[in-house]
């Protein structure tokens, strides 16, 4: 399990191996069964999370009980609720596993242990997160611009590696819009 984390690591950046193990002396290795949550609301999250394996997903219900999923991660991803992490409030959000998966934890403060030792993960840490803020803006422009049907053609272009492991009902709730709305948008597709 933590070897993944290892070759992902291995693949952005140059450690050696004090600075291997130091990371890896802080790790904390949880496995999640298949709907398991991770994180739920209310809770306040207090971790940096990888994917080692599996799918995941964070959403948050609203006062209907309609889950609105705002992210997918799947192998070699982070995970997690960046608000409540900084604010140390309750999390609006849950995260859970679509799959069986594994993930990599690490606390805040070892993770902010580990940015301020060792430099090029504190990089690489900075580039995610850029990285991440524009994927987001994206979403976003996308979301209340393009129509339903763009939105869907949009996500399995970007994402047709992992599109096939997600029920379209989570794509649907993913995209913004209806189940109904997206099977009759696959059935178009389909008959062109």
């Amino acid at each position: 399990m933590y070897d993944t984390f290892q070759e992902y690591l291995d693949r952005k950046i140059q450690l050696n191996n004090d600075e291997k193990e130091l990371i890896r002396s802080v790790s904390i290795l949880k496995k999640l069964r298949k709907k398991q949550y991770l994180l739920q609301e209310g809770d306040v999250w207090k971790y940096h999370a990888f994917i080692t394996r599996g799918c995941m997903r964070t959403y948050a219900v609203d006062d209907k009980g309609v889950e609105h999923i705002i992210y997918f991660g799947i192998e070699n991803w982070w995970i997690g609720d960046r608000e409540s992490l900084l604010s140390q409030t309750p999390s609006r959000l849950n995260i859970d596993a679509i799959e069986d998966s594994e993930v990599i934890l690490f606390t805040d403060p070892n993770f902010e242990m580990i940015c301020s030792k060792v430099p090029a993960f504190r990089d690489m840490v900075h580039t995610i997160i850029s990285k991440s803020l524009n994927v987001n803006q994206n979403r976003v422009l996308s979301s209340i611009s393009k129509t339903a049907e763009e939105k869907y053609l949009e996500f399995i272009q970007k994402y047709a590696d992992f599109a096939v492991r997600i029920p379209q009902a989570m794509i649907a709730s993913y995209l913004g819009i209806k189940p109904e709305t997206l099977s009759r948008i696959r059935n178009a597709i389909a008959r062109r």
